[in-house]
């Protein structure tokens, strides 16, 4: 990350801004207004992704902003532009996702900062490691000057490339349910008890992922995982006394996906009581939908339509640092074409010819949100 840093404060210096990293290890690239005092427009995404992963997803976000400054060629607007690189989105080391983020909205909290990684090293200790003090995090958050937040990331999923398009405005981010599902039987010899004396916790678990399946299908946008299952003992000879499970719910409607995770909770407990077995059932998460902001929304749904391009308004599934800074700010994101619907993958990719579309959305953009009389009122 001290390689990534080092080379974005390269690029950003190089177009005019002025870099620094927060304690929070955020990159914060300042492009100065044309005179002060003045408002701000944040522009970024994530530095950070998970294991074995491609090389656009987040990052791609913060080149584009760089490359908007590049664009600019010195031009300057009544507003100051902020390139932010988050420095961890993706939860992989802690368990806990936007740590970053969480910083400029002012909940990098004690409690995070305690949170250790499976090493046993804390934020707060990784963060000191980092060459950075965490005592000093709280100078990370937002002031008042800032009007806006605008996040470009690629789609992770095939929608726009079914359409033929190139870009998106995204409307809001899903809301989002993990659980932790045991099913709990009784071990015995797999081949001396019979068929219908067994409580076998896997075969139950497999009844209730049919059934996961079956519900998501039924309810339109809904969509629900099973992503990890662990059999215990997991011997092949035995019969499982445990099936440990994930289950992943999301939709847009906060209403819909609550009534899916209590409908999928009863199931368990019905095929657990039909079979003999218990269950246990744990909320890891319970994320709130998050609606992007409409007037900024707006705005990108028009730069859209002036550069050609047809615009198409989306809802993510994936959660993105947009939501954390939506708590705080007005909020909003552009999606990217993603051929095959690949990421979080070697083979996740993008098309010049997509990015450059960005990048003129992005200038367009910016010139619409220097006349916006929105952008004043709000201030």
């Amino acid at each position: 990350m001290h390689d990534v840093h080092r080379e974005l404060k390269m690029w950003l210096e190089a177009v005019g801004a002025e870099v620094r990293i927060d304690a929070a290890g955020n990159l914060r690239g300042v492009y100065a207004a044309e005179e002060t005092p003045v408002q701000r427009l944040l522009i970024g995404s994530h530095l950070d992704t998970v294991a074995n992963a491609g090389a656009y997803d987040g990052i791609l976000g913060v080149i584009i902003a760089a490359a908007l400054l590049k664009a600019l060629a010195g031009r300057r607007f009544s507003y100051a532009i902020e390139v932010v690189g988050f420095s961890e989105e993706e939860g992989v080391r802690f368990g806990v996702p936007f740590i970053g983020s969480r910083a400029l909205v002012g909940r990098l909290d004690t409690k995070l900062l305690d949170t250790r990684d499976p090493g046993g090293v804390s934020v707060k200790q990784a963060i000191e490691k980092f060459s950075l003090n965490p005592s000093e995090t709280a100078l990370a958050c937002l002031q008042d000057d800032v009007f806006g937040y605008v996040e470009f990331h690629i789609e992770q999923g095939p929608v726009l490339e079914k359409l033929g398009l190139p870009l998106a405005v995204v409307d809001a981010i899903a809301g989002q349910s993990r659980l932790a599902v045991i099913f709990k039987g009784r071990a015995n010899h797999a081949g001396t008890t019979p068929m219908d004396l067994r409580f076998d916790a896997v075969a139950g678990a497999a009844e209730w992922i049919t059934t996961v399946e079956h519900k998501a299908k039924s309810v339109p946008a809904l969509v629900a995982t099973v992503g990890s299952v662990e059999s215990i003992p997991g011997a092949t000879n035995v019969i499982a006394e445990e099936a440990r499970l994930s289950l992943d719910v999301r939709h847009r409607e906060d209403g819909v996906r609550t009534a899916a995770v209590n409908e999928l909770i009863r199931e368990a407990e019905e095929v657990a009581a039909r079979r003999g077995l218990s269950v246990q059932i744990d909320t890891r998460l319970n994320q709130a939908a998050v609606p992007m902001d409409h007037s900024l929304s707006n705005q990108i749904e028009e730069s859209i339509h002036e550069i050609g391009c047809q615009p198409h308004r989306m809802v993510s599934g994936a959660g993105h640092d947009a939501m954390i800074l939506a708590e705080k700010v007005p909020a909003a994101m552009i999606f990217l074409r993603t051929p095959g619907g690949i990421s979080h993958d070697p083979a996740e990719s993008v098309a010049v010819e997509d990015v450059a579309k960005a990048i003129e959305c992005g200038l367009q953009l910016l010139d619409r949100l220097a006349a916006s009389h929105t952008r004043t009122q709000r201030a």
